[in-house]
């Protein structure tokens, strides 16, 4: 098995069986509900924005196990960034995630780079993106309640 297949397998079952920030966050200023109708995926995201800054962040929700993994990965990754670095973080695993297969990863994706083994599977991509298109959506100047990838 080639040693990005294996991470991306390590990586995904560990987040799926063990999420992180999983659970409501009861005083987050931002909350937004996503929806991935094509696998079942449901998750609301709750993040709490602060000077600037996400100060914390959670999910809760069902959904597949790369759906929950990338929802885990993306919270424990944001978790104190600047709004604007974690909107460039979502430009970079959404391309890691859509771009050529060739295409290498950016180098300070870290664990993140195990999303890339979703490519491999174009009908998990949506699965994969679900709680970042909930991100971005949620940290956005026009901020919406509502998230579906279709």
């Amino acid at each position: 098995m080639d040693e990005l297949q294996e991470l991306y397998r390590q990586v995904i079952l560990d987040h799926n069986r063990n999420p992180r920030n999983f659970g409501e966050l009861a005083d987050a200023t931002r909350v937004v509900a996503g929806v991935n109708p094509l696998c079942g995926d449901k998750m609301t995201l709750y993040v709490k924005v602060g000077d600037g800054k996400i100060e914390d962040i959670r999910f809760q929700g069902t959904g597949c196990a790369i759906s929950v993994a990338s929802s885990s990965l993306m919270t424990e990754r944001v978790k104190g960034l600047p709004v604007d670095a974690a909107l460039q973080l979502f430009e970079k695993v959404h391309d890691l995630l859509t771009g050529p297969r060739e295409h290498e990863p950016a180098a300070d994706l870290d664990k993140l780079a195990a999303l890339g083994g979703v490519r491999e599977y174009p009908s998990r991509v949506k699965c994969a993106s679900l709680g970042w298109h909930a991100l971005k959506s949620a940290v956005a100047d026009d901020a919406a309640t509502n998230v579906t990838t279709e």
